[in-house]
């Protein structure tokens, strides 16, 4: 395994201050009651799925880790907190010392979950798990979510190739962390090159209508192309007249020709047109890509489309229409004393409505019926009862601090595939409704 594997995380910022204000408020008033140092319990969850959506995916495991290992105070931050008045000085001192050093459990990344899936479960001293709240949420809320669009996406392409291509449509930073998750979700390349870079993830990428428009005509710019990038490139055929394209395109590159790419106009209709001159024209071996603002239903019109690939950028990056998972990270357990063998005592937001949660520390299990498929998602605070010991979810993540479970991206993405495909048929359904198997609570 090489470091590219894992991710290249040399040089990684911290990221102390990815926070909100009232964490640091609230150590320091629990330093000075003296209640910072209880032992305390913390989990990530969300009460319900998006609506409609029946499954929700795990993503940013990777990232977080990268997170808890980065989280610490430098001089400069310290000197902003203090020239802003945020918290004092005994405060100060303790963040300027500030490593966690407890343990994280979790959904490995690719997992599927379902409302009250105990997604993570942080531990330590109250104030070191409180500090990690808002980063925590902030990358599984973000990630998951594009996950989740990217898995259905994969499940409406029914094998077909799936390139990201959306890091013109969101913030720079969150492109290269959508790529990531959407790779999770079955992505298979995406456009965005500090992906590449930073995760591994294969890159593709020819050239944009500006190319052709720059030369004097349509031939010229794909002569250009192909003596650049050579006959197994991609042509973007769709800037003027498509069939005129189509046929310059294998009179310039031959029949040898790599694929075309559709971005505009009826694609069912045009991609049947494109794949019946292409053969008439003795390119039977070259493919079509189709762009132009699709998500999972466009994606699943074109099945009966002959298309090789789908390129999708907006409705990836955003989610395609749930931008979150509205994950919460709630105290469910603390001690009175910051001694780990001190009994823990179950607590939990009794709030009228939907805000209200389940106290103590859980673990989570998946039942299976008797062909093998996910049948419920068994969430207890007692013992694991007979025949779930070998179905629990959580892993170890983060043992005293040191990072214990870095992965190959890899290895997320197909254990994401393995779920799936453990769910019942009707979660491959793009149709809204509710989660494909109920939570029970032991």
């Amino acid at each position: 395994m090489n470091s590219a594997d894992l991710g290249r995380r040399v040089g990684v910022p911290s990221t102390a201050l990815f926070t909100d204000q009232y964490e640091l408020t609230m150590v320091q008033a629990a330093l000075k009651a003296g209640t910072a140092d209880r032992h305390s319990v913390f989990e990530a969850f969300t009460r319900r799925l998006p609506e409609g959506r029946r499954y929700g995916v795990v993503a940013g495991t990777g990232r977080l880790l990268d997170a808890v290992e980065n989280f610490h105070f430098d001089d400069e931050m310290l000197t902003f907190l203090r020239e802003r008045n945020v918290v004092d000085g005994p405060t100060l001192a303790w963040l300027a010392d500030f490593r966690f050093s407890g343990d994280v459990w979790g959904y490995p990344e690719g997992e599927v979950y379902f409302p009250g899936s105990p997604i993570l479960r942080v531990e330590g001293s109250f104030a070191e798990c409180v500090l990690l709240e808002t980063v925590i949420l902030s990358i599984l809320n973000h990630d998951s979510a594009i996950a989740a669009a990217a898995s259905r996406m994969s499940v409406a392409a029914g094998g077909r190739g799936l390139i990201e291509m959306g890091a013109r449509r969101t913030h720079e930073l969150s492109a290269v962390a959508s790529a990531r998750a959407a790779y999770v979700g079955g992505f298979d390349t995406t456009s965005d090159l500090a992906a590449g870079f930073r995760y591994n993830i294969p890159t593709v990428g020819t050239s944009a209508h500006a190319f052709t428009l720059l030369h004097d005509t349509e031939r010229d710019a794909f002569r250009a192309q192909v003596d650049s990038l050579g006959r197994g490139t991609t042509l973007l055929v769709d800037t003027y007249d498509v069939a005129e394209a189509v046929r310059t395109a294998v009179e310039v590159a031959g029949t040898g020709l790599g694929a075309v790419r559709i971005d505009s106009g009826d694609l069912l209709l045009v991609a049947h047109r494109v794949r019946q001159q292409l053969d008439e024209l003795g390119a039977t071996g070259t493919k079509i890509v189709v762009t132009s603002d699709l998500d999972e239903y466009a994606i699943a019109s074109l099945a009966a489309a002959p298309v090789n690939a789908y390129g999708v950028g907006t409705q990836l990056v955003t989610g395609s229409g749930q931008p979150t998972c509205s994950m919460v990270y709630k105290l469910v357990a603390r001690a009175v004393s910051a001694d780990p063998a001190e009994p823990l005592q179950p607590v939990a937001k009794k709030s009228l409505g939907a805000k209200s949660s389940v106290g103590g520390r859980k673990w989570a299990a998946r039942r299976l019926d008797e062909y093998g498929v996910a049948e419920a998602e068994v969430i207890g605070t007692g013992p694991v009862p007979y025949g779930l010991a070998d179905r629990q979810l959580l892993t170890e993540l983060v043992r005293g601090g040191e990072v214990v479970a870095r992965e190959p991206l890899d290895a997320a993405r197909q254990r994401h595939i393995a779920a799936r495909q453990g769910l019942p048929i009707s979660a491959m359904q793009l149709s809204k409704g509710e989660p494909v198997i109920p939570t029970e609570y032991v």
